[in-house]
């Protein structure tokens, strides 16, 4: 995850709770990847470190177990800027270019020149940081396929050069994330400023759930309701599924207006975000910085095996 702000409501139903069913299964290793935020981020990075530990904390309080997981920081481990560079020198120009998000993003992030090298190679890199553990799953949205993809090419890619077989080819695991909208009815997205994030205060919460949209075809109360498309409504669709049967009836039937809605979904994400915010009394910067380098360090000797053998195939020194 890309430490470029405050995490949201988005990461959490679209990941962190994921992540966390995830470590019942598998070996997980959950990477902060502010070189990734630096792609983004290149011409103000004075906020990557601040944001890579406010990130773990909400990790944490979402049930990330350092015990039971590898926590680390791309940057700790070098060998991820290694095996780039090795994989950027076999990755067709064409592949890179063909990769949907890339100018879907270019149109998208305002206010930052993209238009880089480092950002036309970010899959690549995230091949990288896939292989480096020799993944076999990685779990992502429908919109990552693209990424992975690239990156199960490249191992084909390498494999065919090599004559030898180095990774295996990581599977997606397609996370069923609910839909959730930005609070504005657009993508949630932090360029957007239509968040909630997970550990703003219950007053901000208010303030930000009373500005949300709602539903444009209602204009006075006593008219009926339409909760199918009604973007606060779609909020307790997904963080209250129980309350969600009684309030759609009260909605289509003008028993409830949207200001009451709006009141009782705020106290409803109020109560939802409260670990998140004891989480930052509990975890202070210095103890999240300990659990980074203790994940670093089970990371690096698993990345240093990996970084070895990829550099004897290619005939390089070390």
């Amino acid at each position: 995850m890309r430490p470029t702000g405050q995490l949201h409501l988005g990461h959490l139903v679209g990941a962190l709770t994921n992540w966390k069913s995830l470590q019942d299964d598998y070996d997980c290793f959950f990477m902060v990847a502010d070189y990734h935020a630096l792609m983004s981020e290149y011409a103000h990075p004075e906020r990557i470190r601040e944001w890579s530990i406010d990130n773990v904390i909400d990790w944490l309080a979402a049930g990330i177990d350092p015990s039971r997981s590898v926590i680390f920081r791309q940057s700790d481990i070098p060998q991820h800027a290694e095996l780039f560079t090795m994989l950027a020198i076999v990755t067709p120009l064409g592949w890179l270019e063909r990769v949907p998000t890339y100018k879907e993003q270019l149109r998208e992030i305002a206010g930052r020149d993209l238009a880089t090298y480092g950002f036309l190679g970010y899959p690549v890199l995230q091949a990288a940081d896939i292989l480096l553990y020799k993944a076999h799953a990685v779990p992502v949205g429908e919109d990552q396929l693209p990424h992975l993809e690239l990156a199960r090419e490249l191992v084909r890619r390498i494999h065919s050069l090599l004559k030898t077989e180095l990774f295996p080819e990581p599977k997606p695991l397609l996370t069923e994330a609910p839909k959730l909208s930005g609070t504005d009815g657009r993508k949630m997205s932090k360029s957007y400023g239509n968040t909630v994030a997970l550990a703003e205060s219950p007053d901000a919460i208010r303030a930000t759930v009373q500005k949300m949209f709602t539903d444009p075809q209602r204009i006075k109360m006593t008219d009926a309701g339409h909760p199918e498309t009604c973007n606060a409504c779609g909020y307790w669709k997904v963080f209250s599924p129980e309350g969600y049967a009684r309030l759609w009836e009260e909605c289509r039937t003008a028993a409830r207006g949207c200001v009451q809605n709006k009141r009782e979904l705020a106290e409803s994400l109020i109560a939802l975000t409260e670990p998140f915010r004891a989480a930052r009394s509990r975890y202070s910067a210095d103890a999240v910085e300990r659990i980074l380098q203790e994940g670093a360090k089970k990371a690096r000797l698993v990345a240093q095996q990996t970084i070895a053998e990829v550099k004897h195939a290619f005939g390089l020194a070390g």
